[in-house]
Formats: structure tokens, sequence, C-alpha cells
């Protein structure tokens, strides 16, 4: 799943939470419960990177967006629900530019097994994206 849906659906859980520390946790079962459902990829990430590279910019653009338009109050709560949906994939940028993931080997053997991937599903990730991004303009607008 591209992270900019992770972003936004750590965005919602977030919003949704009753503080920080339940939004991160939250948020990490929620980018499980993502990658569970069938998404865009199955492919090596060398293959992808042109695609990962702008995904990762374009995540922290909804980053940074989020945040601006999210009542003070609620920040801390939504950056950890963000923080949280996005730690599990921190494998990747960890294997490209250190040569390593940062998690231990069952962790990223469960990661592996619970994705469900299609070349086939872009479609879909960028309808996510579109929806999520209605979704958390309008949560934070109550």
């Amino acid at each position: 799943m591209l992270i900019t849906n992770h972003v936004l659906q750590g965005a919602v859980v977030g919003t949704l939470a009753p503080g920080p520390v339940s939004a991160f946790v939250l948020g990490v079962a929620s980018h499980v419960a993502a990658d569970s459902l069938p998404h865009w990829g199955d492919k090596p990430l060398d293959e992808v990177m042109h695609v990962a590279v702008a995904d990762g910019l374009v995540g922290l653009g909804a980053m940074a967006w989020v945040l601006r338009v999210t009542p003070r109050a609620r920040r801390q709560r939504v950056f950890a629900g963000m923080a949280g949906a996005c730690l599990p994939d921190a494998d990747k940028p960890a294997t490209v530019f250190f040569g390593v993931s940062p998690f231990p080997e069952a962790v990223d053997r469960f990661h592996a097994a619970i994705q469900r991937e299609s070349q086939r599903r872009m479609p879909q990730e960028v309808l996510v994206a579109a929806l999520g991004a209605l979704v958390v303009r309008r949560l934070s607008r109550r």
C-alpha cells in the first residue's frame, strides 16, 4: 500500500483516538489491517523505486497538510496516529539506505506474509488516497 494512504488512515485514527499513545498503537494496527486488504504492489522495491520516492514525498506533503488543517488541540494525537501508521514501512527506506531492516526478522516475515498485492491495483490506491483526503478534511472541520 502506498505510504500516502497509510498517512491518511493514521490521521483518521489519530483524530478519533482519545490520546497520542492510543493513536500511535491504533495507527500501527491500521497499517496491518490496510496491508491485509488487496492493494497495489507485488514488484521488487528496485523496480518501483520511482513510485516509492514520489509516494514518500507526497506522503510527507500529506502529513504537513494534515497537520496544517488539524486544530491545535488534536495535532499531537493526529501526528501520533500518522507516525504509527507509517512505522511498519520503515523497513523499506532503512534497507535501501542502510542495507538492513530495523525490525526483527519475525516482524519482517509477518509484514510480508499479510500483503495482498497486485500490479493492477494502482487506480484503487489513487481512489483510496482521494477518499482519505476527503475524510481527513471533513474530520478536521469538526
